[in-house]
């Protein structure tokens, strides 16, 4: 498959519907017009890149921030070592910050996904990233931090797009996050709807919400509440005797076809929905490592993936074009390669994750 061509189809629908999201709103309309027409010129850069033998993922993953105000069961971000630990002075500062997305902008690059740890802890870092108006950040936060500031923040920036994380219905995220979170975050998307901001909710997918999440009344409900976007993400077991969680192939189809029904009910055109990671052998792998994304933590490690977490590259010495040229991302290509048609369920990356370790320390 082209994969620079099915990436930039992709792209081109979350913009076509996020425009429908805005329909009856004129400022947002006019900011996802001009964002649309970002994102084309984006995608001739990459292409101009590609031609040169250099392939530009069109999104990266950012973790700004190493800490977080909760202790949320299962998170593979405390799990991996890149939250809760206070090692400051190795962390990646604003200016820091801003070179990447800088270089970002220059070489095409149309998304960033801004996660921690909790980064709304970094209200400095994403006032930074709000100044790269070619370029939208949905910003994955737990919800509670969402003050008046931030809501003015993402009021006058559009490009900031917040994610909230859930796990269900209210029981489910409070059993996972805490007891009373899912108050918190539902009252945080009431002020958001009331400015007219588009917003998402990211869902870890298991086996045991995987049915759940993808009902009529479950997504009906999330629209009626002004949400605009629905991230699944399926579920990478961080903690021991989880395994039981992850999805199987069987339950990925599945998943994929709750997906595109909701899709075909016309009642959600204006409704973005986007799995990861998705149907891999589709695309011929796993997109980490730089094919369609790769993740940087919060002090400068360049990883496959926020799943995959070993690197022997910083972005403190390195540019973004040297990470995608090097070897080290070169041989994971290779491993998500030939293991797309072998994929029993689950991360591929994170089940090969000795080798990727292996290769990270060569």
């Amino acid at each position: 498959m082209n994969l620079s061509a099915f990436m930039n189809g992709g792209i081109s629908n979350i913009a076509q519907t996020a425009v429908r999201f805005y329909l009856h709103n004129s400022r947002g309309r006019a900011f996802m017009l001009r964002m649309s027409s970002s994102f084309d010129k984006n995608a001739q850069i990459r292409e101009q890149y590609e031609k040169e033998g250099v392939h530009i993922p069109p999104f990266l993953i950012a973790s700004i921030a190493s800490n977080c105000n909760l202790r949320c069961a299962g998170c593979y971000a405390r799990a991996n070592g890149n939250c809760g630990n206070d090692e400051t002075s190795k962390q990646l500062g604003t200016n820091d910050w801003r070179r990447i997305f800088k270089e970002a902008s220059d070489i095409g690059v149309s998304f960033i996904l801004l996660a921690g740890g909790e980064p709304l802890l970094c209200r400095e870092i994403i006032q930074t990233a709000a100044e790269f108006k070619n370029i939208a950040f949905p910003v994955f936060t737990n919800g509670t931090m969402i003050n008046l500031e931030y809501l003015n923040l993402f009021d006058g920036n559009r490009n900031l797009v917040p994610v909230v994380s859930i796990e269900g219905n209210d029981d489910q995220t409070d059993a996972r996050r805490g007891p009373g979170i899912s108050g918190q975050v539902w009252e945080a998307a009431d002020r958001l709807k009331e400015k007219g901001i588009l917003f998402g909710v990211s869902i870890t997918v298991t086996t045991e919400n995987k049915d759940s999440v993808v009902k009529r009344d479950f997504v009906d409900a999330l629209r009626d509440r002004g949400c605009g976007l629905i991230f699944y993400v399926e579920y990478v077991p961080a903690e021991e005797n989880t395994e039981h969680l992850v999805l199987t192939d069987t339950d990925v189809y599945e998943l994929q076809s709750g997906i595109d029904c909701l899709r075909g009910d016309k009642r959600n055109k204006g409704l973005i929905m986007l799995s990861f990671p998705g149907d891999e052998q589709a695309i011929g792998g796993c997109l980490a490592a730089g094919r369609g994304f790769f993740h940087i933590n919060s002090r400068g490690g360049a990883e496959p993936c926020p799943f995959s977490p070993f690197s022997g590259i910083n972005l403190k010495e390195q540019s973004l074009i040297s990470v995608l040229q090097s070897d080290f991302f070169a041989e994971v290509r290779k491993i998500s390669s030939a293991e797309a048609l072998n994929r029993k369920g689950g991360c591929t990356l994170f089940q090969h994750k000795d080798e990727v370790r292996e290769i990270a320390m060569e």
